[in-house]
């Protein structure tokens, strides 16, 4: 009996759900999803932390819908590597964001760990350089400051 492997073009971002941002004003939105998981290209489990900083415009984040989100792609076949580029396209589309920074950290897997970071901030990702606060920043979460 042969399976059929999900790879990454499946992923339906139709699943990410917008709402209405309550205010006009600046601010950050930050999530964690400490339980990103994944299969690797070798099909075996794969385990990630992704922490997501948000700068609204006009639409926030439904969480409960990331979580479907997310929770669809323990069954896709995908390289890390294409995963955050992928996630970024579907939020930065979704969202429109002022600002979107996302940061993976894999967890090891034969001796190694990998941390992957997109920022729409980045000159070389369309941005204005505008925030440069990722240029010495190190995404630190668990510290309070």
């Amino acid at each position: 009996m042969s399976k059929s492997l999900n790879t990454w073009e499946v992923i339906d971002k139709s699943m990410l759900k917008a709402l209405p941002n309550p205010s006009e004003g600046a601010y950050e939105i930050k999530v964690k999803i400490p339980e990103f998981t994944f299969l690797g290209v070798q099909e075996q489990p794969d385990f990630a932390t992704v922490y997501l900083t948000f700068y609204p415009t006009n639409k926030i984040i439904e969480l409960k819908a990331l979580k479907q989100y997310v929770y669809q792609l323990r069954n896709v076949v995908v390289s890390y590597e294409r995963l955050i580029n992928v996630l970024y396209d579907h939020l930065v589309e979704v969202y429109e964001p002022d600002r979107l920074r996302l940061v993976m950290i894999c967890n090891p897997r034969g001796g190694i760990s990998s941390r992957l970071t997109i920022d729409s901030d980045w000159g070389a990702r369309g941005g204005e350089e505008k925030y440069r606060d990722w240029m010495s920043h190190d995404d630190v979460w668990d510290v309070v400051l």
